[in-house]
């Protein structure tokens, strides 16, 4: 979840999403487990779902954090809408967060605690998308963005505000709480209980689809399943890219401006010395002063240094302005005037005293502008592109901000069209099915689906060298299942799979049964007539199921661990490959007692939950000195209209 937030953050068409979002990361634990909130308190009246202390949550305030958790998940699946967020629970956990992170922030301010201005804006110029061609924070494309998702910078500091507070004052118990040993023991010992068992399988492959299916059979398989058959939205993405080649008339430097930036960079072309230098910094000047006579007396720096419990470091090929920026202008001024193998010091530099040896010494030699030409006319192209790109970008995006359409802004600065066939969110043309969308091509279809019907075209970057693109959205073509006709092939091939698992399915319960009532497993297989593979023991600890998770043996290790002794089920593979049979032979309880590995393994894991916990319960707390109450009416209304809208929500 973190690398998602993290990508929101680096995404332009998402980075002001990310703001709320970020609140969500700090809190999220310590509201995720509150239920029903909308019966805390009393009734409120008016535009407000909630009142928290001396604050209000507004109607809208609600509404406008759905829609941006909405559309923060969108930059992770591009096809989420409001209606599934709302079916997930979301609409209740963002109510939850909302009142949370507004009580943290109060209480925090009645503690005493503090958010600096200075501090909110250097989170905001820390977030890579706000950073211009220069690399530095960019004002205008920071109101530009601001003004794309309809924000204002109060209401962005108000969010940064609040997240902040919620992180002072819950991150710290993270991980801060410590669980004594005994207690940690029984856990442990969880952890290193074995499990002996034997697992079965039947393919699906194996078992009989029966006689072939009817015209009725098809019809009404496929009327049961539409949704298999049902092609998701689909839309064509209309963009121009907007290369440096594109640029690169304007970005060829002038005789006259690689005279100029030789000139001003004479320094650099200048013939110069570096040394190779080694050196011990040590704090008292009586120290120094022996190590110096040692490594003079014929002992090599580093054997001097090491004899008196330090560590000398190496500098290669530096120059005297960046030794002095280092030490000081008088060390440098005493290791660039002594002789190749002489141990220069003590000499007093910023962090102590200096004893240093010049290792090696070479000269240098200076450029002219004929020589430095090359290195000259690559560094001003690079500069004069990335100032071009900028600039044709700010046009573009004048333009959208006066309500340019996508055409008017091609026509103008004369780009070239291009179009994807009708492409679903993942990037998949079911009409063109050899199209494969390159990587530039995929960030513009996301981009695409991120934006509402009727929006402005959105600028995509487009790799790490400037380029970009403008992308619009062209025809939408809404959800709908394809007709019986053109999958007919494909229903009758899911209908015999389906009749097949059902066999399967029928042949797995008979084994179970005939196992329950105590002929072994291998028999019980063998009387199915079938060639399926022979049975195999599974021994396993609770530990090994813990580090399964994710991998296809964790569901069959998942249901041994649940089941009691001597006892057996079914289990279907997955993709509808088969159906397991597992029977737990014994249990072998642990014992952690003396493994401290363990112990200490345990001991960590749940003291990052009891810390969760307890900041559970500090929200909870915070809540109740704080005072919430809500209007039950005015959420159930705002959820009743967020639900009616996810129809063009998309």
């Amino acid at each position: 979840m973190l690398s998602f937030f993290r990508r929101i953050i680096n995404s332009k068409a998402g980075v002001v999403v990310a703001f709320i979002v970020l609140g969500i990361i700090a809190i999220a634990f310590a509201a995720g487990d509150v239920s029903n909130i909308a019966g805390l308190g009393g009734g409120l009246s008016g535009s407000n779902v909630a009142k928290v202390g001396g604050a209000k949550i507004t109607v809208n305030d609600l509404r406008t954090a759905a829609q941006n958790e909405v559309a923060a998940y969108r930059q992770e699946q591009p096809g989420v809408d409001m209606a599934q967020f709302i079916g997930a629970g979301g609409f209740e956990g963002v109510l939850q967060r909302e009142v949370t992170g507004l009580a943290l922030e109060q209480f925090g301010k009645d503690q005493g605690m503090v958010v600096s201005r200075r501090l909110i804006d250097g989170q905001i110029a820390s977030i890579p998308a706000f950073r211009g061609p220069n690399g530095q924070f960019d004002p205008a494309l920071y109101h530009q963005l601001l003004a794309q998702r309809k924000m204002t910078d109060a209401q962005v500091r108000t969010d940064l505000e609040r997240t902040l507070y919620a992180q002072q004052l819950t991150v710290p118990t993270i991980g801060a709480t410590q669980l004594a040993m005994q207690m940690a023991l029984p856990y442990a010992s969880l952890l290193l209980e074995k499990r002996n068992g034997e697992v079965g399988y039947i393919p699906t492959r194996l078992a009989a689809a029966g006689p072939a299916p009817s015209d009725a059979d098809i019809q009404t398989f496929y009327t049961r399943n539409v949704q298999r058959y049902t092609l998701p939205e689909r839309r064509i993405v209309r963009y121009a890219l907007v290369m440096p080649a594109a640029i690169a008339a304007k970005a060829v430097p002038s005789e006259a401006e690689i005279a100029a930036y030789y000139q001003k960079n004479q320094a650099r072309y200048a013939a110069a010395q570096k040394r190779d230098v080694t050196q011990v910094i040590i704090a008292d000047q009586a120290g120094a002063t022996a190590l110096a006579a040692r490594a003079k007396g014929g002992a090599s720096l580093n054997e001097a240094a090491r004899a008196a419990g330090l560590e000398a470091s190496a500098q290669k090929g530096v120059d005297k302005a960046t030794y002095a920026a280092q030490s000081s202008a008088a060390v440098a001024d005493a290791v660039f005037g002594a002789a190749q193998g002489a141990v220069v010091g003590p000499v007093r530099g910023t962090l102590g005293f200096v004893v240093a040896k010049v290792d090696a010494i070479t000269q240098v030699p200076g450029k002219t502008l004929a020589q430095a030409r090359a290195e000259i006319v690559a560094e001003l192209t690079k500069e004069k592109q990335a100032a071009a790109l900028g600039e044709l970008r700010n046009a573009i995006e004048d333009s959208l901000s006066r309500n340019a359409t996508f055409d008017e802004v091609i026509a103008d600065r004369k780009l070239q069209a291009q179009t994807t066939p009708a492409v679903t969110a993942q990037g998949q043309a079911p009409d063109a099915p050899t199209f494969q969308p390159s990587t530039e091509q995929r960030a513009m279809i996301t981009a695409a689906f991120t934006a509402e019907e009727g929006d402005a075209p959105q600028i995509v970057p487009i790799g790490q060298d400037g380029g970009f693109a403008v992308v619009g959205v062209g025809q939408i073509q809404r959800s709908a299942p394809r007709a019986l006709a053109q999958v007919r092939n494909q229903v009758l091939a899911d209908l015999n799979a389906d009749r097949a698992r059902t066999a399967a399915r029928k042949l797995a319960n008979a084994v179970l049964a005939k196992m329950n009532k105590g002929m072994p497993m291998a028999q019980a297989l063998k009387e199915t007539g079938l060639p399926v593979p022979p049975v195999r023991p599974i021994v396993a600890s609770r530990r090994d199921l813990a580090a399964a998770q994710n991998t296809p043996a964790a569901a069959p290790l998942a249901l041994l661990f649940s089941m009691p002794q001597g006892k057996a089920r079914t289990l279907e593979a997955p993709a509808n490959k088969g159906w397991y049979i597992i029977r737990n032979v014994r249990i072998e309880p642990g014992n952690a007692t003396g493994n401290t590995a363990a112990i200490q393994a345990a001991r960590g894991d749940i003291g990052r939950l009891i810390g969760r916990e307890y900041v559970s319960q500090f929200a909870h707390a915070v809540r109740d000195t704080v005072g919430v109450k809500t209007d039950p009416k005015a959420i159930a209304k705002l959820r009743s209209e967020l639900l009616a809208g996810s129809g063009s929500d998309n």
